[in-house]
């Protein structure tokens, strides 16, 4: 948005935050058109985050769209939120914004992940420096999603490719992401639980997923016995008919531990539907005084302003 915001940001208005990323489309999809998988992490909330988010989910969902018109056996871009609310001291109205961009950034993405920076505090002490708490947020996003690419581009007993990935992820809604990590004795097992414990995410339970993806890393010295003990942890948290996609890899860096990752898709969907449409009516109103228009770009010129345990 070099012409819209002059290489500023978007002074906390999320109209100005989509108009720019509107501006700089052709730009952004030149760096993601040959993508077969796109992670969109943003803060929702203020302005760039929350408004340029979903105009990219959406290019990139169009793109998809057509690429099968063109050729029908070419990949789709497998498209994931990964974003953040924010804390409660930051205010009931950012709040809002942020959620009527979850809202809209939930219709193009195909599984979306929601970290309250709220619930830092579950896994924070008065000790823990405020820097310190989003290195433990950002290091739970990083192994959780690499967790899921390590399934395809690690050697490992058991390997799977994107399609496997897609199955899980493509069209699935809310999702959870968790990584558990431990040594010792009974490890797989303490780390499984780890992976299920999901400290930091946004109140929402694996108990209804429709899919699963679990991947269990480890040292040359991992058993077969501890990687089932892993894999049937897991399975116990989740309903018999979803569908589980289970990998296993190797990293001789693990020596002495064991890594488990999983991702769980198409959680409560249609509660977490329900819940948005039966909002308390007393802050609709309210709510669309904040609403920014998605589909007209209007008066946007004017407007511009001068741990290892851990899971998500």
């Amino acid at each position: 948005g070099i012409n819209l915001t002059k290489g500023l940001g978007a002074g906390a208005l999320p109209d100005v935050g989509k108009g720019a990323a509107e501006e700089s489309i052709d730009e952004i999809m030149e760096h993601i058109k040959d993508s077969h998988m796109l992670f969109i992490t943003a803060g929702m909330g203020g302005g760039t985050g929350t408004g340029a988010a979903p105009v990219i989910a959406k290019a990139a969902r169009e793109a998809r769209a057509a690429v099968k018109d063109r050729a029908p056996k070419e990949k789709k871009i497998l498209t994931v939120g990964v974003v953040t609310k924010p804390f409660g001291f930051e205010g009931v109205r950012r709040m809002r914004i942020a959620e009527l961009g979850l809202e809209e950034l939930q219709k193009y993405v195909d599984t979306l992940i929601v970290i309250p920076n709220q619930n830092l505090f579950r896994i924070a002490n008065d000790k823990t420096t405020f820097s310190d708490a989003f290195k433990l947020a950002d290091n739970v996003l990083h192994i959780g999603i690499r967790g899921v690419t390590d399934l395809m581009v690690m050697p490992g007993l058991i390997n799977l490719d994107f399609a496997d990935i897609e199955t899980v992820m493509s069209e699935m809604g809310k999702a959870m992401i968790g990584t558990g990590e431990a040594t010792g004795e009974d490890r797989a097992i303490s780390a499984a639980e780890a992976a299920i414990s999901n400290p930091l995410l946004d109140n929402v339970s694996m108990k209804g997923a429709q899919g699963i993806l679990i991947n269990i890393t480890g040292g040359g010295d991992m058993t077969l016995f501890e990687v089932d003990a892993a894999a049937n942890r897991v399975r116990e948290e989740v309903d018999e008919n979803a569908n589980i996609i289970f990998g296993a890899t190797f990293d001789q860096a693990m020596e002495g531990r064991v890594r488990v990752s999983v991702l769980a898709t198409g959680i409560d969907s249609n509660v977490n539907r329900d819940d948005n449409s039966s909002s308390n009516q007393s802050e609709s109103s309210e709510q669309e005084k904040l609403k920014w228009a998605y589909s007209q770009n209007v008066g946007v010129q004017d407007k511009l302003p001068e741990t290892k345990e851990y899971s998500t």
